[in-house]
């Protein structure tokens, strides 16, 4: 499994949780894009307990840089062979730098480590950039991607895991 190249020096992967301080302003950020887009309110606190984002089953980083976090994901047990991955998401003002690509390849080398053998995930229909993101990564999607789609509802996608002891040396 190839991967980005490796991480420049200030940038650094920080497994953690989500009531982590330097969290918050990226998971504000994305409720409110999440609110804006979707035209209702959104709280990403309500959505899933923080302990779904926990070891052993789940887990969630920021990558940052400077000590800042500029980048972030998480996933959670879907299934005994399966991690859902959540709040993928790159700071407004850090994008276009392919940090989500980085931030996807540890989420999926954790995953496998962890001896998940699948990845599944849902992006919303608003969410173009997302869906990109994912297709280019390699996941399959679950739905008609020549569909408009507004008339899907949450765009599903999955992607097959190697074992972990075929993983390279990770690279974050």
């Amino acid at each position: 499994m190839t991967g980005p190249a490796p991480l420049p020096a200030a940038l650094t992967v920080h497994h953690t949780d989500v009531a982590d301080p330097l969290a918050r302003p990226l998971l504000a950020e994305l409720t409110h894009e999440y609110s804006t887009r979707y035209q209702k309110p959104v709280d990403l606190d309500r959505e899933y307990p923080p302990e779904e984002f926990a070891p052993p089953g789940g887990a969630f980083l920021l990558l940052l840089e400077d000590g800042r976090p500029v980048a972030g994901g998480a996933y959670r047990q879907y299934d005994a062979h399966t991690a859902e991955l959540k709040r993928i998401w790159t700071h407004s003002a850090h994008r276009r730098r392919g940090l989500a690509r980085r931030v996807l390849h540890v989420l999926e080398r954790d995953a496998a480590a962890r001896g998940y053998t699948r990845l599944y995930l849902t992006t919303g229909p608003r969410q173009p950039e997302a869906k990109g993101l994912y297709l280019a990564a390699g996941y399959r999607p679950l739905f008609d991607v020549t569909a408009d789609p507004e008339t899907i509802g949450p765009l599903p996608f999955e992607k097959d895991l190697p074992a972990a002891h075929h993983l390279e040396t990770p690279n974050p």
